[in-house]
């Protein structure tokens, strides 16, 4: 009898989708929460009102990611 369920893959092949899921999830993270940091820096220095916009953009940087990671996780379940 012949076996149909196709080449075996080394452990390191079969991970490498899952890894490269967590590397978007990471990557995602970092942009989010990095860009409502850079984006409450700069409306602060403009508008003279640190650190409030800065604590306004982080929060809605790690709103952003959470979103985004949920999304992400979605297509997995």
């Amino acid at each position: 009898m012949t076996d149909e369920t196709g080449p075996e893959r080394s452990p390191t092949q079969s991970s490498l989708p899952g890894a490269a899921a967590f590397l978007g999830m990471g990557i995602s993270i970092a942009a989010s929460v990095g860009a409502g940091v850079w984006l409450g820096l700069l409306a602060d220095s403009r508008l003279h009102t640190a650190p409030a916009l800065l604590i306004v953009g982080v929060v809605l940087g790690v709103v952003v990611s959470v979103v985004s990671v949920v999304a992400q996780i979605k297509r997995f379940l």
